[in-house]
């Protein structure tokens, strides 16, 4: 018997770091009617119910969107963040998590490499340094926790796994997500997304990652555009 139930995978974004459309553009792709042409800033959300019936959330990445995301698909909590890497479009909406810590009631995890920890830091001194918040003014409460890759971080009944990734030159994470058993063993949950590995902004895959990607249910992957790019897969490559 599974620890979780009720997993929901939310894609929050699919777009570019331009998001789309992108400002400016008038090809047939942002000046499309279709609502799949409109899309926010890459990242994604597990929500599950844990053992105590208790309604759980955790993001993965924090896009520049993340305020329209959440009221979109009625996130009204975030017990957790965790971090692919440190560019702009999976982290300049980490301000808006302050509005979870309110309704919550409780300060946020966030778990990050070292250079993405070092990255936010430097970026939100206002919030990882207390003393640089010059009016006092209402900032998100994070609790940070360095993480690396292979080294499996269990929240609530799910086993999350960071798998290392190359983008273009740049080591990043993608994460294989899994439900763990009352005895922290892995286990199934039926219906569901699980096992699910979630790779976002990736070029290459490294062989020691591959088996990390065998036996899935789910996998989110990225791909940029019909030709080749330099940091992301294209079409056929995916």
């Amino acid at each position: 018997m599974t620890s979780i139930s009720d997993v929901e995978l939310i894609v929050l974004g699919s777009g570019t770091s331009a998001g789309v459309p992108v400002i400016g553009c008038d090809c047939a792709v942002c000046t499309s009617d279709d609502p799949r042409n409109n899309r926010t800033r890459p990242a994604a959300c597990v929500r599950f119910m844990d053992s105590s019936g208790n309604p759980r959330v955790i993001l993965i990445d924090t896009a520049p969107d993340l305020r329209q995301q959440a009221l979109r698909h009625g996130l009204q909590r975030c017990d957790a963040i965790v971090y692919t890497h440190n560019h702009v479009d999976h982290t300049f909406g980490l301000d808006d998590v302050r509005r979870f810590n309110v309704v919550m009631q409780a300060p946020i995890d966030l778990y990050a490499e070292p250079n993405t920890l070092q990255h936010l830091s430097r970026i939100y001194r206002h919030i990882f340094a207390r003393e640089q918040n010059i009016n006092d003014s209402f900032v998100a409460t994070l609790i940070p926790h360095e993480i690396e890759h292979n080294t499996p971080l269990d929240l609530f009944g799910l086993r999350l796994t960071p798998l290392r990734l190359l983008h273009g030159r740049l080591p990043v994470l993608g994460y294989r997500l899994e439900a763990l058993d009352e005895a922290g063993r892995i286990a199934a949950v039926q219906p569901g997304p699980l096992p699910l590995a979630y790779c976002t902004d990736v070029s290459a895959i490294p062989p020691e990652t591959w088996p990390r990607l065998t036996g899935l249910d789910t996998l989110i992957l990225d791909m940029l555009r019909p030709r080749r790019h330099p940091t992301h897969f294209s079409v056929d490559e995916a």
